[in-house]
């Protein structure tokens, strides 16, 4: 079966060859390869190097608190109704914010801030407004920086909606699933449809430039004819963009996965058939095939950056700032510098502890080596363009040394070879250039590059499809 959507051709025989467990690729190495062994003058020392180099500022800020459990969450999540639990959390985030902070050198702009969670409406004003104070009390902000917060929709009015707005944040996303009723709560996140479009008529009304809402497909009791209808009724909705994620069932990882029957899931060819009506009604109803699993409209910011190949990738996923650092606040949160990554503990209890103690709450971390950064300049390229110019490597990302492709990747242009034969790639002179095919399957084209995955990989990540 194939079929073509704009930039994208859906072959199922491809994607069953191919739907093996890879890395989504937010960054390079992946997270898994974080490890406890990590020293935190690497981490000073790398905002000390971005210092140095004016490298843009990018923020994150984990909210972790939810009212109740969604049974299909992959995230760090702490589940309870006592809301007195936010203050003190907030409390000592923003300690990690000034130990952090006078390390930072003021003329580096923020210009991007995410919340996610979690839930981040799980603060109420007074809370939101603490948190935004900290923030901007301890960092500059760029004037035109991209200020975004995930929210829930169970959990807001028109009043909150415009709240966030008059604080400064002008994106928002929240996430749907799915609008069926049963599927709603076979998976225990109750959205009715009218609720929806009220939040998203409150998000216009209150002027916010950009709205991201998330559907997942394979969840209990979808088909092919009950997701169409959800894809309908998100483009009426017309959010500026629309991510569609493949659940991933690993309750080995997430037991509360359990609690949804896995024999009323969609697999196999049923599965594969609403991916491509999905491409087929979001790309026939003008949103352009980003990448992976993001839709977005022509006008968008993501679109219009990869058009201009402008486009980049971390650990919030697709984005349109340039190389920066990205700071993770709050635990479990991930920060990402230019050449060590490192992620916060994960557990409230070891998080208050190591603050507590004058420590940076840092669980595990990795110091990127040379070859790490080529390959990541590679795969992000891949990930985020579609294709590759070798000779164009170094002056593009100036880094600094000689580099034979050829000789250097030897291996890798082997499989490479055989993605060409299947028609994934095509190669030009010393180019890569992804097909329509192989757009899909971008993360197996990118993972020829990884150097870490191994057989062990099978239970961490999730399918390519």
């Amino acid at each position: 079966m194939k079929s073509l959507c704009q930039n994208v051709k859906f072959d199922s025989d491809l994607l069953h060859k191919y739907d093996q467990p890879v890395p989504r690729y937010t960054s390079y190495p992946p997270a898994t390869e974080l490890t406890e062994n990590f020293d935190e003058s690497l981490f000073r020392g790398a905002i000390a190097a971005g210092n140095y180099k004016k490298t843009p500022l990018s923020l994150y800020c984990h909210i972790p608190f939810c009212e109740k459990a969604c049974y299909f969450c992959g995230c760090n999540t702490i589940i309870t109704q006592l809301k007195q639990v936010v203050q003190p959390y907030l409390d000592y985030v923003k300690k990690h914010i000034q130990q952090i902070a006078p390390l930072v050198k003021s003329d580096r702009l923020v210009q991007q801030m995410h919340w996610g969670g979690g839930t981040p409406n799980y603060l109420n004003q007074e809370q939101l407004e603490f948190l935004w104070n900290t923030f901007h009390e301890n960092f500059s902000f760029d004037p035109n920086a991209e200020i975004s917060i995930e929210i829930n929709p169970c959990y807001v009015d028109r009043d909150y909606i415009f709240f966030l707005k008059k604080l400064g944040f002008n994106r928002i996303s929240f996430g749907i699933q799915d609008f069926n009723p049963k599927v709603q709560e076979a998976v225990n996140r109750i959205q009715p449809e009218e609720m929806l479009f009220n939040v998203m008529s409150w998000i216009r009304e209150a002027g916010f430039e950009s709205v991201n809402v998330d559907l997942i497909y394979g969840l209990p009791f979808q088909t092919l004819e009950t997701f169409k209808e959800t894809i309908k009724k998100t483009i009426q909705l017309n959010p500026d963009r629309v991510a569609v994620f493949n659940f991933a069932y690993v309750p080995w990882m997430k037991p509360i996965q359990k609690k949804m029957p896995q024999s009323e899931m969609p697999v196999g060819e049923e599965k594969l058939d609403i991916l491509q009506m999905t491409i087929a009604e979001l790309t026939q109803n003008e949103y352009v095939f980003i990448g992976m699993d993001h839709f977005a409209k022509p006008d968008d910011e993501l679109a219009i950056a990869q058009q201009k190949g402008e486009l980049h990738r971390n650990f919030q996923g697709y984005t349109t700032q340039p190389e920066s650092d990205l700071l993770g606040f709050g635990m479990t949160s991930i920060s990402m510098l230019q050449d060590v990554y490192l992620q916060n503990h994960k557990h409230l209890k070891d998080f208050y502890q190591a603050i507590d103690s004058h420590q940076i709450p840092i669980e595990k971390g990795v110091q990127l080596t040379q070859d790490d950064l080529i390959r990541r300049t590679i795969i992000m390229e891949l990930m985020c363009q579609f294709k590759l110019s070798a000779s164009d490597l170094e002056l593009k990302y100036h880094l600094g040394f000689d580099l034979d492709f050829n000789d250097y990747f030897a291996s890798e242009l082997v499989a490479l070879d055989a993605l060409e034969k299947d028609g994934l790639i095509q190669r030009w002179g010393d180019g890569i250039e992804v097909t329509p095919s192989g757009r899909l399957l971008i993360r197996n084209i990118a993972a020829v590059f990884d150097t870490y995955l191994s057989k062990k990989s099978e239970g961490i990540f999730s399918k390519a499809i």
